[in-house]
């Protein structure tokens, strides 16, 4: 090789060289000096959008997240967090940015439901309901006009009443997720409205000369009816939705229905075959205790009983802990540990107790999930958890270990180990996690209309997280389906 060749060789190599250096010395100049930096700043907000920036990091310390690229006067992007987080969505962005994205993304989001025109004795005609001829559904356009739940214990599995209302009202002027279509082609899932626990509390027993309950007999007529549907048929029921909240919902039908999406209180009745948190939803209890509104909340010092309990105290199966507890606690001062029931006065009582209790006892009963823990959260008394088996609703986008405790049973049967550890959580520890209860309460309201964020809300979100592996199931089925049907019309 000649001497100008071997020159120019070296020339290119140190050039080369010096180039990339100085790429990567103003690369870190950009971000240690964001006031000089070159580009543009709608290529950095594009690039925040994206979540392509490996400088990004999360602040868990602080709940306002300013960005670095930008002055404070970027008031789009110095915002509060939200009280959802953002699964699987833009992880490497900080946590505030993350959730609004989400959250913006989700609000843009409808969840598109057909629901059967069952006949009123599925639903509202379990009410008590009687429309005109031919007349499915009631008007709901005014609350008067709207068939009353009935209160009690009945009350707390109320679910499939609350989904159905904001269904029937989706296509009003509303913010919600979800929405109504008349074509079930179009729609995400299907939703079939039997009002499943109503016909457990109310319909269950034998009365007269009946030999088959109506519970039983609309079950089977629901399953006759479902599997005779094209829509059934397409996809095996993978697509639809049915509530069957009280544990023994749904128990005469759920094996030839166990395909569907369920909503469920917890698993503690279901094979794992039939319900798993893989295709079915966890939808709270609707409290029957008062809601607390925030300002009216007691403090820590306003607060003079330590931990709270009171409820059926024996129980059979897993909820045998209950009756232990009991003959630990019992006799101390600052406990309130006391049988009780709904009947009288005792959802009164029990709201009353809760108010005034710092930390109320979630206990695992027949089933590892009850209604108290929702009451605890209306009453912003801190929960624990005492149910190694509970599942929670939510629990994707909501992290409980903020504003609850978790005690495992093995350990709350310990003598003193309870006591010590609940009088040992100080002033401020327990008001970080009844200002977070406060935050998050008002997800866990049923209300109609629904509000953005409220259980019917949450339970539809929930519901639209699903149906991604629907979609998956729905697309791997239809793989040769249009090929073979393009095949048919080449044929004829």
């Amino acid at each position: 090789m000649s001497e100008k060749a071997k020159f120019f060789s070296r020339s290119l190599f140190f050039l080369i060289t010096i180039s990339i250096f100085l790429l990567i010395l103003s690369s870190f100049s950009l971000v240690q000096f964001p006031g000089t930096h070159f580009i543009p700043r709608s290529v950095f907000k594009l690039i925040l959008v994206n979540s392509t920036s490996f400088f990004l990091k999360p602040n868990a310390q602080t709940e306002l997240v300013k960005f670095p690229f930008f002055s404070s006067t970027d008031t789009n992007l110095s915002m509060r967090c939200g009280s959802l987080s953002c699964p699987n969505t833009n992880v490497g962005a900080p946590r505030c940015y993350r959730n609004k994205t989400c959250d913006r993304n989700q609000a843009l989001r409808k969840l598109k439901v057909f629901v059967y025109d069952l006949p009123p004795e599925f639903h509202f005609g379990l009410l008590g309901w009687n429309g005109n001829t031919n007349q499915t559904w009631p008007h709901v356009d005014s609350h008067s006009r709207i068939p009353p739940y009935p209160g009690g214990l009945n009350l707390q599995h109320s679910v499939e009443y609350w989904l159905t209302l904001d269904l029937l009202a989706s296509n009003t002027p509303k913010v919600g997720t979800a929405v109504r279509v008349q074509n079930s082609s179009q729609a995400d899932i299907v939703f079939v409205p039997f009002f499943s626990s109503l016909s457990y509390n109310r319909h269950s027993k034998l009365h007269g000369k009946e030999k088959v309950s109506v519970n039983k007999m609309l079950q089977t007529k629901l399953v006759q009816f479902l599997t005779a549907r094209d829509e059934w048929k397409r996809f095996g029921g993978d697509d639809h939705l049915i509530v069957a909240h009280h544990p023994n919902s749904m128990l005469h039908a759920r094996k030839k229905l166990g395909s569907a999406m369920f909503v469920l209180a917890d698993f503690g009745r279901y094979p794992v075959e039939i319900a798993n948190l893989g295709k079915d939803i966890i939808a709270p209890y609707k409290h029957v205790v008062r809601t607390i509104p925030s300002r009216e909340s007691a403090q820590f010092d306003r607060r003079p009983i330590l931990m709270h309990f009171q409820g059926a105290i024996y129980r059979k199966d897993g909820g045998a802990i209950r009756q232990e507890l009991y003959y630990l606690l019992k006799d101390e001062k600052d406990v309130h540990f006391t049988f009780g029931t709904f009947g009288g006065n005792g959802i009164k009582k029990a709201s009353q107790g809760m108010s005034s209790s710092k930390f109320c006892l979630n206990i695992a009963g027949d089933t590892p999930s009850s209604n108290r823990l929702f009451d605890a959260i209306a009453s912003h008394c801190v929960p624990v958890i005492i149910s190694d088996d509970i599942e929670l609703p939510f629990e994707d986008v909501l992290d409980y270990s903020e504003f609850c405790l978790f005690v495992r049973a093995s350990d709350a049967v310990k003598k003193g180990y309870l006591l010590d550890l609940l009088r040992g959580i100080e002033k401020d520890h327990w008001t970080k996690l009844w200002e977070r209860l406060k935050e998050i309460a008002p997800h866990f309201e049923y209300s109609f209309p629904s509000q953005p964020g409220d259980a019917v809300d949450m339970v539809w979100k929930a519901v639209l997280r699903k149906t991604s592996s629907v979609q998956f199931k729905r697309h791997r089925m239809n793989r040769y389906a249009r090929s073979e049907a393009l095949l048919k019309r080449i044929v004829l």
